[in-house]
């Protein structure tokens, strides 16, 4: 048990373990690079999904985490499919987010073809403005009270559906780390490595990892880079000058 849990500059959170490789891995490399402290908060276990085990994901997830070298990794059990977007589950979150008092969270979409996706992006969302409500009261795991905190900023990866996104994060030095990431799910996604006698899915296939390559490749040309992460943001982006752009080539 870590009773003195770090403070985090990033905080992932995502439904599914693999969600954070697939969506935003590569903005969590990169912040990793600028010296930033980064985790990663799963909803569920991923117990629904048709390959693979409970017990198989964790280690998986537990790979993954080490090849971004995250400074800290945990899973709340909700129920996969089942957890909704309500008082019991928010509680349950704002106090992931008050344990690790992030600056800014990455969340799954507001809305995509998995409907969990979108369930979590909303209770994600509203999560992070509850969290900064001093009269609500939750206890870490010591049984003392948490401060409020509210994260700057809650960013939305582009997942399964395509999202025009509010902006695009070059993540090129990183974009092997993030495959790596990836294919640390062995059981999800295509591998010759995992021979279980199990049915191919919908993500199981190598045509589905050739589509996320495909969509890196798409969003970074948009910036005038070889790979690039989307974001949507339900909040106004500030800044304080031009340089924070990056410059394409005309």
């Amino acid at each position: 048990m870590n009773l003195n849990p770090p403070k985090l500059d990033i905080l992932a959170v995502a439904v599914h373990p693999d969600d954070v490789e697939l969506g935003c891995a590569g903005t969590l490399l990169m912040e990793k690079r600028n010296g930033k402290r980064t985790g990663v908060v799963d909803l569920t276990r991923g117990e629904l999904g048709t390959r693979g085990t409970p017990e198989l994901r964790a280690e998986e997830a537990a790979r993954a985490a080490a090849i971004m070298g995250l400074d800290a990794r945990e899973n709340l059990g909700m129920a996969d499919g089942f957890f909704r977007n309500d008082e019991m589950h928010q509680r349950l979150l704002i106090r992931a987010i008050r344990k690790y008092r992030p600056e800014i969270v990455l969340s799954n979409a507001l809305e995509d073809r998995h409907p969990d996706h979108g369930r979590a992006g909303h209770l994600i969302s509203e999560s992070c403005f509850l969290s900064g409500l001093r009269k609500i009261v939750t206890h870490d795991d010591e049984g003392r009270p948490q401060e409020h905190w509210r994260p700057k900023y809650v960013f939305h990866y582009i997942q399964d559906r395509y999202i025009q996104p509010d902006f695009v994060y070059d993540i090129t030095p990183v974009f092997e780390g993030k495959l790596q990431s990836i294919q640390a799910y062995s059981s999800q996604f295509f591998s010759s490595e995992y021979g279980e006698a199990e049915p191919q899915t919908y993500i199981s296939t190598p045509e589905f990892l050739d589509s996320i390559i495909g969509r890196h490749r798409m969003l970074g040309k948009m910036i005038g880079v070889p790979y690039a992460e989307g974001y949507t943001t339900q909040k106004m982006i500030g800044i304080t000058n031009f340089e924070a752009f990056i410059q394409m080539d005309t």
